[in-house]
């Protein structure tokens, strides 16, 4: 639960080696892991690739001698300086060497600066220890990495412009940033394990086992990428398939720790043996149809027993998959669509402790702060920018109550242009409904879900529906909203949850899967992935995390799951001959 994560509710399930029929609602349980020992998330590692043209000439005898420095623009507005290119001499058209790395996070808006500098003092060939002061400023360029990975093309060609933010009185040049991720994501290990005559370790009962893979870091120890679901009362487990992605182990002779526990809800798991073996080991114990043997170690040091239980591989092979980046950049969109209650709990908008009041002084509420913040970001990922946007639980003009009318008050289509048309819609809808009740989400979801199921219909596999619901209260129909959810597992879908206010949501974390457990709808119909993320607003902001970060670190994930379980690869390449200049 993004932000929000209970260690022993997902206690049994699988975590870091989803497959891709599988459904990875695991990046909470990875996630925290890392955090909670210290160590960064798993991200996307991007190189851009600079090159310029038409610079200007400030050199009387010769060209200019050009350099880019690539700044992180924080949320002050300050510049952190990321990385600088070599410096290419007598040259206005320059194509830089040097890549400069950075980390893609989907869920932030990461906005860059890029300088370019003409070079007139020494440097001794370490463009480091040159002084910007000290040089001639030959012009600047902003944007978003989102803009560059989400072109078909990778590369986004920005014209040069002063300090001042435009391009005075002559033609500065243009700059191109091409981006490509930097490790080879794509190959991973599919791997079916099983074990035999493992010790008992419960009195009762037998053991509970699963399966913990853990990598050997430089200092000698080890950082978990996955661990098995746990399967109950079983001497001779056999567990669903692990992906290892080439990215998580590094290199196939790299060692890994392998440990099976029995699970004990206490979290005080009781380890029954462990082995350490690297990917190609694990190839060959798959080809020679041979057992590992678990080993315990003993208190004595340098001694460890050997045991009778034993570890298979049933099943190896290699496969290709393709990253989020890959689908993104090929022309698959993310169509962003928004839910907003208006239950009478919210309080009256006109009365200043009402979760719907708008501030005359601009001071967004906690809606237009969901709305604003997940917009940023997933706005970039949809190119014609036109949103469906709901409101829910509310009386709309003519008296009747609905639980699905179009946020902008027209009778005939839900759409509004970007996430400032959202915004307009929003207020248009606070001076004009009603709140009234119940908090209903099943009206919504199915809506979003016809969406999504005539867009498949269609043959149109690019487009990815992503449905934010903001509310202030537990949802009403429980069973009909899981229903609506089991059903929509199925089609390209995601919803994210905000809860606002100061209401009790614990029931309301059912929905998000986080737990291990898929949704059942009441005809006993098991939910294909899961779909939902939940974030109650009040836990995050108390946090280090942002509420579009807890909200949209699974989408990805759960992008892909759908993608990959439909067997859609992406487009094959569309680049154009040149980037356009914006």
């Amino acid at each position: 639960m993004g932000g929000c994560f209970s260690d022993m509710k997902g206690a049994k399930q699988a975590v870091g080696g989803a497959l891709p029929q599988t459904a990875p609602n695991n990046n909470d349980a990875v996630d925290f892991f890392y955090t909670a020992q210290g160590f960064q998330p798993l991200f996307t590692q991007v190189e851009l690739s600079l090159s310029a043209c038409n610079l200007l000439d400030l050199d009387i005898t010769s060209k200019s001698d050009p350099m880019v420095v690539m700044y992180a623009k924080k949320g002050d507005g300050k510049l952190e300086e990321l990385g600088r290119t070599e410096v290419v001499m007598n040259s206005l058209n320059p194509e830089w060497i040097e890549k400069i790395s950075i980390a893609f996070h989907f869920e932030m808006v990461q906005p860059l600066v890029f300088r370019v500098y003409d070079i007139d003092t020494a440097y001794h060939g370490d463009p480091k220890s040159l002084k910007l002061n000290d040089q001639e400023f030959l012009g600047e360029a902003s944007c978003t990495l989102s803009e560059i990975v989400t072109k078909p093309s990778r590369s986004l060609t920005l014209k040069l412009q002063n300090k001042r933010g435009n391009s005075g009185q002559r033609n500065q040049g243009a700059i191109t940033i091409h981006a490509e991720e930097t490790v080879a994501a794509r190959s991973a290990a599919e791997i079916i394990f099983r074990c035999s005559h493992l010790d008992n370790k419960d009195k009762f009962s037998k053991s509970d086992p699963f399966l913990r893979i853990s990598r050997i870091v430089e200092s000698g120890g080890s950082v978990p990428i996955c661990k098995t679901e746990v399967i109950d009362n079983n001497l001779n487990p056999k567990w669903k398939p692990v992906c290892l992605n080439f990215q998580q182990f590094g290199s196939k002779e790299n060692p890994l720790v392998i440990e099976c526990f029995d699970f004990n809800s206490s979290g005080n798991h009781v380890l029954i043996g462990k082995l350490q073996k690297s990917v190609a080991d694990l190839e060959k114990l798959y080809h020679e149809r041979a057992g590992a043997n678990f080993v315990m170690p003993s208190t004595h040091h340098g001694q460890q027993k050997v045991l009778k239980g034993q570890l298979f591989v049933d099943q190896y092979c290699e496969k290709e998959q393709f990253s989020f980046i890959d689908y993104i950049s090929s022309g698959f969109e993310l169509n962003f669509m928004v839910a907003v209650d208006f239950t009478a709990s919210n309080g009256s908008p006109q009365q200043p402790d009402s979760l719907h009041y708008i501030d005359a002084c601009g001071r967004l509420n906690s809606y237009q702060k969901a709305i604003m913040e997940v917009g940023e970001v997933i706005q970039f990922y949809d190119s014609d920018k036109q949103f469906p946007a709901w409101g829910f639980g509310g009386k709309i003009p003519g008296g009747t109550v609905s639980h699905c009318f179009n946020l902008n008050g027209s009778p005939t289509s839900s759409e509004v242009e970007g996430v400032g048309g959202i915004m307009d819609a929003y207020a248009s809808a606070v001076r004009n409904v009603n709140l009234s009740g119940p908090t209903l989400f099943g009206p919504v979801i199915n809506t979003a879900a016809k969406m999504a199921a005539e867009s498949l219909a269609s043959y149109n596999s690019t487009k990815y529906f992503v449905l934010l619901i903001i509310t202030d209260g537990v949802v009403t129909d429980l069973q009909e909203t899981i229903n609506a959810l089991v059903k929509a597992s199925d089609l390209p879908l995601s919803i994210l949850i905000v809860g606002v206010g100061s209401a009790d949501f614990t029931s309301m974390e059912v929905l998000d899967a986080d737990n291990g457990r898929r949704l059942e709808s009441s005809t006993g119909r098991i939910a294909t992935r899961d779909i939902v993320q939940f974030v109650p607003m009040r836990e995050v902001q108390s946090g280090q995390i942002s509420v579009v970060q807890a909200l949209l670190e699974e989408l990805p994930n759960q992008f892909l799951t759908f993608m990959r379980s439909r067997d859609i690869k992406p487009l094959t390449s569309r680049f154009p001959n040149a980037p356009s200049i914006q």
